[in-house]
């Protein structure tokens, strides 16, 4: 089972960008589809975009289409999540996650029992 570590979450203004990793350890990370999530105080965990395993199809929520773009390097076994036109209401802590047997176009409806999370990073946008 692969480990998950998230970073470059930070404060940011608004209108301004992030890029988010996700660094995997472990074997097999082609093995996994990976997602971000993200939780803001107050509120429940929710999908924020997905990727599958080769990095051929992506999904996003509507609340960051055209915002965010997810990507994968599959060589450096990390994740990414590129974020742009950032607004007060992104501000949450951003988790990625991964598994093995969800498709990457259901974890959104999983968020309860995908495989592996990592710890999460912070970010926050200031208006």
């Amino acid at each position: 089972q692969v480990q998950l570590v998230e970073s470059g979450g930070g404060l940011v203004q608004a209108g301004g960008s992030l890029r988010l990793s996700c660094a995997a350890s472990g074997r097999s990370f082609t093995a996994y589809n990976m997602g971000w999530f993200r939780q803001a105080p107050g509120k429940e965990r929710e999908f924020v975009a997905a990727i599958s395993w080769g990095g051929s199809s992506t999904y996003y929520a509507d609340s960051v289409k055209g915002r965010f773009t997810i990507s994968r390097d599959n060589a450096k076994n990390t994740m990414y999540l590129q974020m742009n036109s950032l607004k007060s209401e992104d501000t949450a802590v951003y988790y990625c996650a991964a598994d093995r047997l969800a498709a990457a176009r259901t974890m959104g409806a999983r968020t309860r029992n995908l495989e592996v999370w990592g710890q999460g990073t912070r970010v926050t946008v200031s208006s």
